[in-house]
């Protein structure tokens, strides 16, 4: 027959119901995310600094700096972003699957316990 649900299962639908709204909201998804934005950026900055790509330095150099410095900022900013946001928003979903999974179990528990 089906398995009751675990400790961690019940503790997690508990701490899954009190804080479903508060997980979505697209700040602190971004907030949260940004160590996972930072992961990709920081290797991008690195890669920009050390001068491997000689083609685009010389361009680089060709034209002016500033906006040069201020495009790369943008475009970081964008990959920080796109990337700390969809990678909560991933988790988000894998939580509230394994929620509705976690529910749907525990129905088919108490029906069968009913029976």
């Amino acid at each position: 027959m089906n398995k009751a649900l675990t400790a961690d299962e019940k503790r997690f639908m508990e701490w899954w119901q009190q804080h479903k709204d508060r997980e979505k909201k697209l700040l602190r998804q971004w907030l949260v995310g940004l160590p996972i934005g930072l992961a990709i950026a920081i290797p991008i900055i690195i890669s920009l600094a050390s001068g491997w790509y000689k083609r685009a330095n010389m361009w680089a150099q060709g034209h002016n700096p500033t906006q040069t410095a201020i495009v790369i900022g943008i475009a970081l900013l964008c990959i920080i972003s796109f990337a700390a946001i969809f990678y909560k928003r991933h988790k988000w979903d894998q939580y509230d699957q394994l929620y509705k999974e976690l529910l749907q179990k525990q129905q088919q528990n108490s029906a069968v316990t009913d029976n």
